[in-house]
């Protein structure tokens, strides 16, 4: 342990990219510091709980906002997913990855400080306790979806070493007092070496996000990180979940249900509902596309995080070629990588959900 936070120090200073780049300082915090911030890590100031353990709210001395995440119970895994979570935030600065502010590592305890976000996350506001309230008109969409892919192509094209998220999700987007989007817990993710196209790796994740290549063969990239990004994409257009329940024994993934409408350019049907016809469809037409060119089970077929920050920003050449795709023609029975999708949802072939969604 004390070898990863030897090395891990000699990080806080240095040089790194400034695409996006905002300022920030991270320090090493105390145990009594933050039982005192969260009240004793009281119930009344949890804010989610998952796999991980638990995330609290809290206030430091000088009035600033924090968010305690408190692992659950220190073992071998934990403190792995904790090192690699603290090296990759101290390592990283964009405006639109969450920002560290510090770490707590005392007897069995390990706890990871960051800003708190006063909009928690796009999960609460797409399906959980802020739905009703349609904070999430069409601009603040437009522009969740463009911060979020900025923030994970910092990730995957100017972090060094590359950096693969492996768990993007609706839990994992934050948003901050204006809803920019932050993304979010680094618990998951795995630094790409040199020359590398892929790493081999057990399978974490969230079902309904797993690039099919991923969730059978271990196979983590970029490209995965990308398929998440599409589904996620849908989601935040539609406000349907990632995986529809259509009965007892039916599940439908939202892929299976987006790709027919945008073939018959109802974008009406793919809106989220509760947007009461106020969006700009070209915009709509352009995240729905985009969505699911990068959720194409084809690996081949999916763009870069670079591509999808210039086709989201409205590259006219680019999403005209992408409009002009196979894709989006044709019946719903074409060769489009999105009819055997449904097989990673099979009671039998279900991979292990590593971690559960925050409770909004």
């Amino acid at each position: 342990m004390m070898d990863f936070f030897s090395k891990f120090c000699c990080v806080k200073g240095s040089d790194r990219k400034n695409q996006g780049k905002k300022d920030s300082t991270w320090r090493i915090f105390s145990l009594k510091e933050l039982q005192l911030a969260t009240n004793n890590f009281n119930y009344d100031n949890k804010l989610g709980e998952g796999g991980f353990g638990s995330v609290y709210w809290g206030q430091l001395w000088d009035g600033s906002q924090i968010a305690v995440k408190r692992l659950k119970s220190w073992s071998n895994k934990a403190e792995v997913e904790f090192s690699v979570e603290v090296e990759i935030l101290a390592r990283v600065r964009h405006k639109n990855l969450l920002t560290l502010r510090g770490y707590c590592a005392e007897g069995q305890e390990r706890l990871i400080v960051y800003d708190y976000m006063t909009n928690l996350s796009l999960l609460s506001h797409l399906h959980g306790q802020h739905s009703a309230e349609c904070h999430l008109d069409w601009p603040r969409r437009m522009n969740i979806a463009v911060g979020a892919a900025e923030g994970i192509a910092y990730l995957h094209h100017y972090a060094t070493p590359h950096i693969i998220h492996r768990d993007i999700k609706a839990s994992n987007v934050l948003l901050d007092s204006d809803f920019k989007a932050q993304v979010a817990d680094f618990g998951f993710a795995k630094f790409i070496p040199d020359g590398a196209t892929h790493v081999t790796t057990r399978v974490k994740g969230t079902l309904g996000y797993l690039a099919p290549e991923y969730a059978m063969l271990g196979k983590a990239s970029e490209s995965c990180d990308v398929y998440s990004f599409g589904i996620l994409l849908l989601e935040l257009a539609s406000g349907k979940k990632p995986i529809e329940k259509l009965s007892s024994t039916i599940k439908r993934p939202i892929t299976d249900w987006a790709l027919p409408l945008a073939r018959e350019r109802n974008f009406g049907e793919l809106a989220d509902q509760r947007l009461n016809g106020n969006y700009v469809e070209e915009e709509l037409k352009r995240v729905i596309f985009v969505g699911l060119v990068c959720a194409d089970n084809r690996p081949e077929k999916r763009p870069t995080m670079l591509e999808v920050v210039e086709l989201l920003k409205g590259d006219k050449a680019k999403f005209a070629a992408l409009e002009d795709d196979e894709m989006f023609k044709g019946s719903v029975a074409a060769d489009s990588g999105t009819e055997d999708s449904s097989e990673i949802m099979s009671e039998d072939k279900e991979p292990k959900q590593e971690i559960e969604d925050v409770k909004p």
